[in-house]
């Protein structure tokens, strides 16, 4: 029998995302704890992750890991057309507006692609897309975000830290709350949604986006 609508709609979803004081340091990107893991909703709608997403915060910004499996082809990402490209994308809204259907000027979009930079295809990158015609103040450059992927033969893993300075409104004392929406987008495996997919408008609508909050709990390592 299909469902009409995904089991995963019926509810309003809310992560607790723990607190890493001194995240990221100086060198390189570390690996956020197991701890920092978002639950798996898939398995509502009988079907299983091929992304698993954890996130980190602090007053600093945000840390954001996804670790990709059961590839059997390099990952293809296309710098050119980010918006559909194979990779990350997230959706963050610093006041957690889920009353309206339009982006405001506290949403933002990324899209983190885990390869397709560099002689050999195989570097990072991130950019910022536009999101919205209510849009009127544009975040800090991309370049400010650290990010750092490792190519697997079966997928990969992709790190990013974003400072505050690149999301508007960011401010966890007094909006301990985030609209939060993931993507994992894949030519082989497929499309990950954090919740539902298409032909929902979860690109351009936060009133699907989830929820965020940001606890003081630290994670366990």
């Amino acid at each position: 029998m299909t469902t009409l609508i995904p089991p995963r709609f019926l509810f309003r979803w809310c992560f607790p995302v723990p607190y890493l004081a001194d995240y990221p340091g100086d060198e390189s990107l570390p690996e956020l704890p197991p701890s920092c893991a978002l639950p798996s909703l898939q398995e509502m709608d009988g079907v299983r992750d091929f992304a698993e997403w954890r996130l980190a915060w602090n007053e600093s910004g945000l840390a954001l890991m996804v670790d990709v499996a059961g590839k059997t082809e390099p990952v293809q990402c296309d710098v050119s057309a980010p918006t559909s490209s194979a990779g990350v994308h997230v959706w963050i809204d610093t006041r957690a507006t889920q009353t309206v259907h339009r982006a405001t000027r506290f949403c933002h979009r990324l899209a983190l692609l885990p390869a397709g930079l560099g002689r050999h295809r195989r570097q990072p990158s991130a950019v910022f897309l536009p999101l919205g015609p209510a849009r009127s103040e544009a975040p800090a450059a991309a370049e400010a975000i650290r990010i750092a992927s490792t190519l697997r033969d079966d997928g990969y893993r992709l790190q990013a830290w974003i400072p505050a300075a690149c999301l508007h409104g960011y401010d966890p004392a007094a909006q301990p709350r985030l609209g939060f929406y993931g993507v994992v987008r894949d030519a082989e495996l497929g499309l990950q949604a954090l919740t539902v997919g298409p032909p929902f408008p979860y690109e351009s609508d936060p009133s699907l986006w989830q929820l965020l909050e940001l606890v003081r709990r630290a994670p366990v390592a």
